[in-house]
């Protein structure tokens, strides 16, 4: 199999692993080989495990929804860059109802105590990628120079908190806009961090 045809079949796998994701089924092996159309033994040559699998899925579909193409653009403030790339997270919950049909949601799929453990897992799976988008963003801007050295995977915890606690008050009743509010929230967190320029 020469290099294209090795790039060829591994997206094309992808391609069908995101599709059964996007339509809400198991992202299982068999699954993804049968709307590949290529044998197991193909698929577990590009994937090893059903682990590398689901990581690759969950990277596409981030891609897709957290768009952070600027996050290299150095032309603008290293701040302003990061706090976009905070705003993509928190966009998809959208404001007001949508908030809270998205939180109703969220509480049925991975919160309530009746919920499956493999749910849960999942749930595990998407903080996980999440946090290790999150300190990608970091470690631009560290090795830019624009961020000083430090605990990347700390700084993503606290950034994802404070995030994760916004996302919490889009759902919730307030008396200013959660907008207004939530930018200057993330400006104030994004202060806290040891910029160089």
């Amino acid at each position: 199999m020469n290099e294209d045809q090795f790039a060829s079949t591994r997206e094309r796998i992808l391609e069908a692993a995101v599709a059964v994701a996007r339509s809400g089924e198991k992202v299982t092996v068999r699954g993804v080989a049968a709307r590949a159309g290529v044998g197991m033994g193909t698929l577990r040559y590009h994937f090893g495990t059903q682990r590398e699998l689901q990581d690759a899925v969950l990277s596409s579909l981030y891609e897709a929804a957290l768009p952070d193409e600027r996050i290299r653009d150095a032309s603008v403030p290293p701040g302003e860059r990061l706090l976009e790339c905070l705003g993509h997270l928190l966009t998809p919950l959208g404001i007001d109802r949508t908030a809270r049909e998205a939180w109703t949601d969220i509480f049925r799929t991975f919160i309530d105590l009746e919920a499956p453990d493999a749910t849960r897992d999942r749930y595990v799976e998407l903080h996980r990628q999440t946090m290790r988008r999150i300190e990608s963003w970091l470690s631009i801007l560290v090795e830019e120079g624009s961020l000083a050295r430090g605990d990347n995977s700390a700084r993503a915890t606290f950034l994802l908190t404070v995030v994760n606690g916004l996302a919490v008050q889009r759902a919730l009743p307030a008396e200013s806009a959660p907008l207004e509010t939530e930018k200057t929230v993330l400006q104030c967190t994004i202060g806290a961090l040891p910029f160089t320029r």
